[in-house]
């Protein structure tokens, strides 16, 4: 796995193709209540985190609301329907350094079954998985997904005091 995601750093690193900053909506699929299923990103350019793992979800289009945008997503990349879901925070990122506007990157939460996860049928991406917390932050996953899945984790997790 790794030679693969070396392979899309280094040639996202070289590609002088445009790469667009846009609003994104996302889903963080809990699987059985204990795991999160992740795609492995393809390892080409004219994408971001090429080779690393990351959440479900995409752009969001002209008219189209975040949560409409993830609803579509899953249902493009998974041929999934979500009948449940719920918003759960949201990264904001200001691009005018760069001349890009500012964007937003929104976070749901989904619950399944492990049977429901084992009908998907993948469209997009090199792979899927579902990771316990254990061996999902031993991935290479994209920053900032994985700072949203880390939030996440720690909300559930009991108290140690």
């Amino acid at each position: 796995m790794m030679i693969e995601a070396d392979a899309g750093i280094e040639a996202m690193l070289q590609s002088r193709l445009p790469m667009p900053a846009g609003d994104s909506a996302v889903a963080i699929i809990v699987v059985d209540g204990s795991k999160y299923l992740m795609q492995l990103r393809d390892p080409i350019p004219t994408i971001y985190y090429p080779g690393h793992w990351g959440l479900f979800g995409g752009a969001v289009d002209s008219g189209e609301t975040p949560e409409q945008a993830v609803r579509r997503e899953l249902m493009e990349e998974l041929g999934f329907q979500v009948t449940e879901i719920a918003f759960l925070t949201e990264f904001n990122f200001d691009l005018s350094f760069i001349d890009e506007p500012r964007i937003y990157r929104r976070y749901y939460e989904v619950h399944v079954t492990a049977a429901e996860a084992e009908s998907f049928k993948l469209t997009e991406g090199s792979a899927m998985d579902a990771f316990a917390p254990e061996a999902l932050f031993r991935l290479r996953i994209a920053p900032y997904d994985s700072y949203a899945l880390w939030l996440h984790y720690l909300r559930q997790r009991p108290p140690t005091r």
